[in-house]
C-alpha cells in the first residue's frame, strides 16, 4: 500500500504482543487514543500474564474514556484471538526478561565477561536470542496465516539479531526492527544542539533536514561519522565538547548503563574519529572495558547490570498504573505526561502518509556503500506503507566498519544457532562475540546458561524433539 490510507476514515488495527512491557504498553495506549490518525482504529493488547493483561486493558479503557476517543480496545492471552485484520503487530515481549538478564550477567561475570545491559551483545545477547527466537518465529507464522498484509515491528532486544531472524527465516512477512534510542525528531535535535547549530530549546525543522549528517550502524553500536552545515565540519566542535564533558564526569554513583558514559564516549570518539551515539550500550560492545588490562591503566571496567534495581523500576511503573486505575491520579495527567513512543509514532506516520523520517533497523540496501546490501543496520529511513527505505549514508569509517562486521557476525551466528538448536553454531557465535576472550570461559558460560535457562529454551537444545524451531 503506497498511498495514504487515512482517506478511508479508519484507523489501523495495532496488535501489541507483550502489552505489559514497562517501556511500551503505557506509551502505546496514550499515543493511540490521542492521535488523530490512530484513535479511530483498534488497539489489541496481548500478554500471556493474565493479571498484567487485565490491568493494562483496564488502563486502556480508562484512557479511551478520558480522551473521548472512538478507539476499539481488544485483549487476549492468546494472540490468535486478535491477529485477524491486523495492520501492525508490535513485538515487545520477553520471557522473564529481567530475571534471565540477571542470570546471564552473573554467570558471565564469574567467567570474566562483564555486561552493563546484558541483552544485546556478549553471552547475554546470544542467550536472549536463543530464548526469544522461537517465540518470534511462532508469531511470524501466525501473522502469515491470519494477517499476511500486516507489518511486524520487532521491538525486542537484541533488536538487530531478531530483525535478522525475521528477514531470513520469515521472508514473506513484512518486517523491520526498532530501538527507542534514536527517536526522531528528539535525537537529531539533540545532536545539533550539542554541535551549537541549535540553541538548547530551539527547534528548526528546515535546518534539521538541511545538515549533512551521517549516523548509523548496528543497533546499540551506532556512530555519528559526519556532521556538516554550509561547508563547516562540526565534528571537531563535538569532540571538544566531549572532551570538556568527560573531564567533568563524576557519575561514580550512577547505575551501570550511565556510569562514566562521558569518559567512555570521549575515548572512543578520539580513537575512531566517530562519535558513539548509544554509549550506554556501545561501551559493552568493545573489549577495552572488560578489566583485562595488563598495565592496570585506562578506564574502569563496565559496571554490571543490576537486575534487582530494574525489577524495582518495573514495580514502580505498575504502582503508578495502579494509582491511575484507583483514580488516585487523574487520567488527564496520564495522557499528558506519558512520553511519545517510537513505534506508534512510526505507525502514525506510515498509516497517515505523514512523510516523516525515522531511524529503523533494516537491510542496508546500499545506503552504507562499503557494507553488504543485506547488512542489518540502524539507519535513517523514508518510511510509508511500502516499508523503510534507508537514506544515503556514504562509507562507514575503517575501524568502526570492522567492529560492526564482527557484531553482525555474532548476531547472525546466534540466529542460526537459535533456529537450528545447534551447539556448534552456539559455540562459534560465543567465540565470535567481541567481548568473549577465552575458549574455556566461553564453554563454561554456555554449559551453565543452558542448564540455568533450560525451561526457557526449546527442547531441541537438550536432545528432545527435532532440534529445529523453523517448522
Amino acid at each position: 500500500m503506497s498511498i495514504s490510507t487515512r482517506a478511508s476514515g479508519r484507523g489501523p488495527k495495532i496488535v501489541v504482543m507483550g502489552a505489559g512491557s514497562m517501556f511500551f504498553g503505557r506509551q502505546a495506549i496514550a499515543k493511540t487514543v490521542t492521535s488523530e490518525v490512530l484513535r479511530t482504529g483498534t488497539l489489541a493488547l496481548v500478554d500471556t500474564d493474565a493479571p498484567t493483561l487485565e490491568k493494562m486493558t483496564a488502563l486502556a479503557h480508562r484512557a479511551v474514556e478520558a480522551a473521548g476517543a472512538p478507539t476499539t480496545i481488544q485483549s487476549s492471552t492468546d494472540r490468535r484471538d486478535v491477529l485477524a485484520g491486523a495492520d501492525f503487530v508490535v513485538l515487545t515481549f520477553a520471557d522473564r526478561g529481567i530475571h534471565f538478564r540477571g542470570v546471564d550477567v552473573e554467570v558471565s561475570a564469574r567467567h570474566g565477561v562483564r555486561m552493563c545491559s546484558g541483552d544485546t551483545i556478549g553471552p547475554g545477547g546470544v542467550f536472549r536470542t536463543l530464548r526469544e527466537a522461537h517465540h518470534v518465529l511462532a508469531v511470524a507464522h501466525d501473522v502469515e496465516e491470519l494477517c499476511p498484509d500486516a507489518w511486524v515491528i520487532n521491538y525486542i532486544n537484541p533488536s538487530a539479531a531478531l530483525g535478522i531472524l525475521l528477514m531470513r527465516h520469515a521472508p514473506r512477512v513484512k518486517s523491520f526492527a526498532l530501538c527507542d534510542g534514536h527517536h526522531e525528531p528528539r535525537f537529531r535535535r539533540g545532536l545539533l544542539r550539542d554541535a551549537g547549530l541549535l540553541a538548547p530549546e530551539e527547534e528548526n525543522p528546515a535546518l534539521e533536514e538541511a545538515v549533512d549528517l551521517a549516523e548509523g550502524g548496528v543497533n546499540h553500536f551506532t556512530w555519528l561519522v559526519r556532521l556538516r552545515h554550509e561547508g563547516v565540519d562540526y565534528m571537531p566542535k563535538l569532540l571538544a565538547q566531549n572532551t570538556e564533558r568527560a573531564a567533568e564526569d563524576t557519575d561514580a554513583g550512577a547505575h551501570a548503563k550511565s556510569r562514566f558514559n562521558r569518559r567512555y564516549r570521549h575515548e572512543l570518539f578520539e580513537i575512531f574519529g566517530a562519535c558513539p551515539t548509544t554509549i550506554s550500550h556501545t561501551k559493552e560492545y568493545v573489549p577495552y572495558y572488560q578489566g583485562h588490562s595488563a598495565s592496570g591503566g585506562g578506564l574502569e571496567p563496565v559496571a554490571l547490570f543490576d537486575a534487582p534495581a530494574r525489577a524495582e523500576q518495573r514495580a514502580e511503573v505498575y504502582r503508578e498504573i495502579d494509582s491511575y486505575l484507583a483514580r488516585g491520579k487523574p487520567m488527564a495527567e496520564f495522557l499528558e505526561k506519558t512520553p511519545a513512543d517510537h513505534a506508534t509514532d512510526i505507525i502514525e506516520s506510515m498509516w497517515g502518509g505523514l512523510g516523516k523520517r525515522f531511524y529503523v533497523n533494516t537491510a542496508n540496501r546500499g545506503a552504507v556503500t562499503n557494507m553488504a546490501p543485506d547488512a542489518f543496520l540502524e539507519l535513517r529511513c523514508d518510511l510509508d506503507m511500502d516499508g523503510p527505505r534507508p537514506l544515503p549514508f556514504g562509507e562507514m569509517p575503517c575501524g568502526v566498519r570492522g567492529l560492526s562486521r564482527q557484531v553482525l557476525d555474532t548476531h547472525e551466528l546466534a540466529v542460526e544457532a537459535a533456529v537450528h538448536c545447534d551447539r556448534a553454531l552456539l559455540r562459534r557465535a560465543m567465540l565470535t562475540d567481541p567481548i568473549v576472550n577465552s575458549v574455556a570461559d566461553a564453554d563454561a558460560i554456555i554449559a551453565e546458561l543452558l542448564e540455568a535457562e533450560r525451561d526457557a529454551l526449546p527442547a531441541g537444545w537438550f536432545g528432545r524433539g527435532e532440534g529445529d524451531v523453523t517448522g
